[in-house]
């Protein structure tokens, strides 16, 4: 049976990653619907290959552009800005919603995709961090599977696969450490753009990479798996595991510890997200045990990482915290993609913005906007 994909960041690192999928196995998926923000010269080229029904863009600007780019005989709709989101999230006939979009601008169309049934591989970490407890609540009401795209997360769900959810005790996280895992302390306000955009091990977009830099990416997978998997947040364990070998790794009650292991590739989590409960073949290699010898493990260093004490900080409080984090990282790494403050100087305005709010318990949707423009309206005033 073909599975009918929407692809929402379809030109982004996790969006070409799942087209690279679609075309080495058509005979199992077709796309129905792509969105991007700018990058029009690659959504057209996709167009041509996969031929969409439709497509959505950022703006009107965008939308006029990319008629003219595709010409009148391309016979797909064109829509724009988070109306046209929304729509390519819940197209009729899409099977699975594949949201790969980047920060708070996800979590609407993973609403929308929800409320229209449609189950969702989710990329987009800040969709739960913000809002998990609506999220996931709407999914079960819907009867929605929201299988999880990040490759931690992705090998958590695999180890827990034929393992009963109440024997599940401990998680393991595991990080590669970043770019930076033996900078001291006293260089980071030295570290340039160019510096913290060159990950050792993975290829992703500008801003997750800048998360892995700083570890606030592992963060957010810790207020991300407290929603996917129910576990609270103490029960989650966060390693530093340079080779990035263990995906990440389960303990349960009788003391035994299942890892997933792979080489570093997101296909391999984005290809079991879309085909689940099957295993496609991706032609990649496993790892080389011989040539790696040993797997390492160490605990982060919140001292010159205090990403991962503002998460837990931020799940402990719950409420709207959890989104004014999001949202104050948001705009500190924005801020130091465009040199306009310096690589430490990220964790100080996450820390100030938190340190401002007053958190909202229990808040509905409009709640978690609200804070979420806060934070940006505060963080924003920070950096002038």
């Amino acid at each position: 049976m073909i599975k009918h994909l929407s692809i929402l960041g379809a030109t982004g690192s996790i969006g070409t990653s799942a087209l690279d999928i679609v075309r080495m196995h058509p005979d199992r998926f077709q796309v129905k619907a792509l969105t991007a923000a700018n990058n029009l010269p690659l959504l057209c080229r996709q167009i041509k290959e996969f031929s969409p029904e439709m497509v959505a863009v950022l703006d009107e600007a965008k939308a006029r552009q990319l008629a003219e780019m595709t010409g009148s005989g391309a016979g797909i709709h064109i829509l724009f800005g988070p109306d046209g989101y929304n729509a390519a999230a819940a197209w009729n006939g899409v099977d699975t919603v594949v949201l790969a979009m980047v920060g708070a601008a996800g979590l609407a169309p993973a609403l929308s995709a929800i409320d229209a049934g449609k189950d969702i591989a989710l990329a987009n970490k800040e969709t739960l961090v913000m809002a998990g407890d609506i999220v996931m609540a709407r999914a079960r009401e819907k009867n929605v599977a929201v299988l999880p795209v990040d490759s931690e997360h992705s090998a958590m769900f695999q180890c827990m696969l034929g393992n009963q959810t109440k024997d599940v005790t401990q998680l393991f996280l595991t990080a590669s450490g970043g770019p930076f895992r033996n900078t001291p302390g006293t260089d980071f306000a030295d570290i340039t753009r160019e510096d913290a955009l060159n990950h050792p091990n993975w290829s992703m977009g500008d801003k997750i990479t800048i998360d892995s830099a700083t570890l606030m990416n592992k963060g957010l997978e810790l207020i991300e798996a407290v929603h996917l998997f129910g576990m609270p947040p103490e029960t989650i364990q966060v390693l530093i595991h340079p080779e990035s070998i263990v995906h990440s790794m389960v303990g349960f009650a009788d003391g035994s510890v299942m890892a997933q292991m792979g080489v570093p590739d997101m296909k391999q989590a984005i290809s079991f997200a879309l085909s689940y409960p099957d295993r496609l073949n991706l032609g990649l290699a496993f790892p080389d045990f011989e040539q790696i010898r040993s797997l390492t493990f160490h605990a982060p260093d919140t001292r010159r990482f205090p990403s991962l004490e503002f998460a837990r900080k931020a799940c402990e409080s719950g409420g709207t915290m959890p989104a004014v984090m999001n949202a104050a990282n948001e705009v500190a790494v924005q801020a130091f993609l465009d040199r306009r403050i310096r690589f430490s100087d990220i964790f100080t305005l996450i820390a100030t913005t938190m340190g401002a709010h007053t958190c909202i318990d229990n808040p509905d949707l409009s709640g978690i906007i609200e804070a979420d423009q806060w934070a940006r309206k505060t963080a924003g005033s920070l950096i002038k």
